[in-house]
């Protein structure tokens, strides 16, 4: 019973720890938008990145960079709420909602969206794998 026990608390703590990363590392690439830190968030990027927003645009890693590093998109503020985690092996996907401000070409916008993100762990690094987002009324 002991030992059972103390195998259900490590497992807990494994699966908690393991949400605090993805968790973490979404954080972090958040921050890194905001503050348009390309450096930053390259590593939090897979290669194969495909990045759908919510008016319809798709992205690849490098389109992605590109659009916060030339300012044609600028997130100003991302204020995240109410997400989940879930994991399965070396892959995971946060669901969850999002209000975004910022410029689109020069035009200001809030949004709010609902999202769902899919993480990679690759080498100790979680990497976005997709994104996609839908627009709230």
């Amino acid at each position: 019973m002991k030992y059972q026990l103390t195998l259900l608390l490590l497992c807990f703590f494994l699966f908690s720890n393991a949400q605090s990363e993805v968790l973490d590392t979404e954080a972090k690439r958040f921050l890194a938008m905001t503050s348009r830190d390309t450096i930053a968030l390259r590593p939090l990027l897979s290669d194969d990145l495909v990045y759908i927003h919510s008016n319809g645009l798709q992205e690849s890693k490098e389109a992605h960079l590109k659009s916060i590093r030339t300012g044609s998109i600028i997130y100003q503020k991302m204020t995240r709420k109410d997400v989940q985690v879930r994991r399965y092996k070396k892959m995971a996907i946060t669901n969850g909602d999002v209000q975004v401000q910022g410029m689109l070409n020069n035009t200001p916008f809030e949004i709010h969206l609902l999202y769902t993100a899919v993480y990679r762990k690759h080498k100790k690094t979680w990497q976005l794998v997709n994104w996609q987002s839908t627009r709230l009324p």
